[in-house]
């Protein structure tokens, strides 16, 4: 085979036989899966999503559920973790309140999930990654961006063929299945591995970009959510092509820093490279209760139980923050945020109960009478290593509180997470006691 003809080749996406340009079944393995595109040896910036993970890693567990539709998500008040594509074809996706999830698909198979489990497949996945190239820039448990460039030599041919090869290693050793996405930057990159799923594998070259965008909403534009989409539309703003009508100067001064990105991407412009330093935005708990809450005493109780939980992830991972948000959600479904900007980063549970309290309190004497909540959540972001405990010197037990805090906290390393309880934490048990004793 002549360069030329080399270089113009396809891939077979099962064995990696080159194939010529045209020829839609590969000449070795007889497979009708080839890749064909102008750009296909050029192209050196993949992302790499698995496939309906949660419910791909329950079913390759569990052949029994193989062919049924899986929901991952907890109990009849809970929402959607993850569907596998069985239940996404009844209308099921994630973040979905699982009673509608159920009467859309009641003949789903319902799975609470195992968080720390998918973590360590996610690993397995990355790992695999990680033989590949040292660029690997993690996007969370199951997604990630991959730099091949400078690798032909070292694994004997261009990055897409490295990619095949990893792609069906994943499957082999792993036992789910991945889709890949191959441009020249991050955003193209997402873009295309959205286009073929599942176990898919998509290219968008520079000679297509342009015109592969333009007759597209802007929403397809990964980061333009329904507000800001509703705000483009009131400017005449509906499709990509109409965004790149606008100067970057003015899409900056009408609609700010999103603006200004939204420009560059409607011309194909993303020039971040892939970071292998995984930057960790927010830390968070929430509680979505068996049953909706109007009583203050109760979600007073519940704000500490999310303020404690937040607080041992951030002691765990030596972090702190400076953004202290409540997250509230009505029994009408109605998400409410509320934020705090501190002048020291938070981590402690007792700063972070006594930040959210009067957001808290502000909320539900807000609200009309009987008004309930299903949900409530405590997050800290702006995140960064603490810097030690500030004194309050208008609160003159708040440094007695965090010394003890800070005891419990050696203490509970010690002896486990139940040898010391604060005071609404034992509250919390001692009712949860006299509960099951009522029912013995």
């Amino acid at each position: 085979m002549t360069n030329a003809n080399h270089h113009n080749s396809g891939l077979c996406r099962d064995c990696g036989t080159d194939v010529a340009h045209g020829v839609e079944q590969c000449p070795k393995c007889r497979s009708y899966r080839v890749l064909h595109h102008s750009e296909l040896r050029q192209l050196s910036i993949a992302h790499i999503d698995c496939d309906a993970f949660f419910a791909s890693v329950e079913k390759r567990d569990n052949p029994d559920i193989a062919d049924k539709p899986v929901i991952i998500g907890g109990g009849r008040r809970g929402v959607v973790a993850a569907a596998c594509y069985n239940a996404r074809v009844y209308g099921v996706h994630s973040a979905m309140p699982m009673f509608k999830a159920l009467k859309a698909c009641p003949q789903a198979v319902v799975i609470r999930g195992n968080h720390s489990h998918y973590s360590r497949e996610g690993e397995r996945v990355k790992a695999i990654m990680r033989d590949y190239t040292p660029l690997v820039q993690s996007l969370s448990i199951d997604e990630a961006f991959l730099d091949l460039k400078g690798t032909e030599r070292l694994h004997g041919g261009p990055p897409a063929l490295t990619l095949i090869k990893m792609q069906n290693r994943i499957t082999k050793e792993i036992g789910i299945t991945v889709s890949v996405g191959l441009s020249y930057n991050k955003f193209l990159a997402k873009t295309a591995s959205d286009l073929d799923k599942p176990n898919g594998f998509a290219l968008i070259g520079k000679a297509e970009a342009l015109d592969f965008l333009a007759d597209k909403p802007v929403d397809f534009i990964f980061g333009v959510g329904p507000a800001f989409a509703k705000t483009l539309k009131k400017a005449g703003i509906l499709t990509i092509n109409d965004v790149r009508k606008w100067s970057d100067k003015d899409m900056m001064l009408k609609f700010g820093e999103s603006g200004f990105r939204l420009a560059k991407l409607a011309r194909a412009e993303d020039t971040r490279p892939v970071n292998t330093q995984s930057i960790r935005k927010s830390i968070s708990t929430e509680i979505t209760f068996n049953t909706d809450i109007s009583s203050e005493n109760e979600l007073t109780d519940k704000l500490w139980q999310v303020c404690e939980k937040t607080s041992d992830r951030a002691k765990a991972k030596n972090m702190a923050g400076y953004v202290v948000t409540l997250k509230l959600k009505t029994s009408h479904f109605k998400s409410l945020t509320r934020r705090r900007t501190l002048a020291e980063p938070v981590q402690l549970a007792d700063i972070l109960y006594q930040t959210t309290l009067p957001l808290l309190q502000a909320e539900i004497s807000g609200t009309k009478t009987g008004h309930k909540f299903r949900l409530i959540g405590v997050s800290i972001s702006n995140l960064c290593a603490p810097l030690g405990d500030s004194i309050d010197f208008l609160d003159p037990q708040a440094k007695l509180r965090r010394q003890a805090e800070r005891a419990s906290d050696i203490a509970r390393a010690k002896f486990g997470s139940k040898a010391v309880m604060k005071g609404r934490s034992l509250k919390k048990n001692m009712t949860s006691r006299k509960r099951d004793d009522k029912y013995k």
